[in-house]
């Protein structure tokens, strides 16, 4: 029970889908959410990536169906995502200290760093996207991609990282996933993007290329945020998910 709890947290969290509550939110209810966040986001991802599909299939440009991809997404996922980022590269560049850089963060708003960084992201990963449509069975591979974005998630949530606010999302998911299980799912997700990779013809060496920098890139952003703000909040989380998504769709739209 406490499996399908977590399912339906993680699907009304990170999707449109409409799901019941679970009945008890609590840590074991947010561990399992975080951990199945990229089985909860497979329905939106199946239909933003099809619907990219079918568009190039009619002549449509593939840039502009890597954008059709992206819309889907947004959508589908309330854009919370694409709003952390623009929270956090907003808070990370402020230059204020841990409290003030916060409050930035947690205001509605978006500053020149945050929209230069939405639309650097939305750029890449359309463009991306797109390109990786073209190719036979590309449409399976973004899927797998996209899904494997979530486990970012993860790495946020690692036993060892704190939440920098008392209360929200953050303060939930905080610390709750022991590292045992988080590289269990990184590397679930890397055999599955493997698997996509051989399906479309890449070399095994450049579809293991993405996961590595990504997770480099995940780490990082994490050490960054522990270091300015004290931990993690919700706002990093979705910055996560945004960065593991770009460097996955850049590097396998070039190999």
């Amino acid at each position: 029970m406490s499996a399908f709890a977590g399912l339906r947290l993680a699907v009304g969290l990170l999707t449109v889908v409409p799901v019941r509550p679970p009945e008890q939110i609590g840590r074991d209810q947010a561990r399992t959410a975080m951990l199945l966040a990229p089985f909860a986001v497979l329905p939106v991802a199946a239909v933003a990536a099809l619907v990219g599909w079918g568009g190039s299939l009619t002549g449509l440009p593939s840039a502009l169906a890597g954008v059709l991809v992206l819309a889907v997404l947004a959508f589908g996922t309330r854009a919370m995502h694409l709003d952390g980022l623009a929270d956090t590269t907003d808070g990370l560049g402020s230059g204020k200290d841990a409290e003030q850089a916060l409050a930035i963060m947690k205001r509605g708003d978006i500053g020149p760093m945050g929209t230069v960084a939405l639309v650097l992201s939305l750029g890449a990963q359309a463009l991306a996207a797109g390109a990786i449509l073209e190719r036979p069975f590309g449409w399976v591979q973004l899927v797998v991609l996209i899904c494997f974005s979530r486990v970012a998630l993860v790495i946020g949530c690692l036993a060892s990282v704190p939440s920098a606010r008392p209360g929200g999302l953050g303060a939930l998911v905080a610390g709750s996933v022991p590292a045992w299980a988080g590289a269990l799912s990184w590397e679930l997700w890397f055999v599955l993007a493997s698997g996509a990779g051989l399906l479309v013809g890449q070399a095994w060496w450049w579809f293991c290329l993405g996961p590595v920098l990504a997770l480099f890139a995940c780490r990082w952003l994490v050490a960054r945020c522990v270091r300015r703000f004290g931990g993690i909040t919700g706002d990093v989380l979705g910055a996560l998910v945004e960065i593991c998504a770009s460097v996955l769709l850049v590097v396998a739209a070039i190999g």
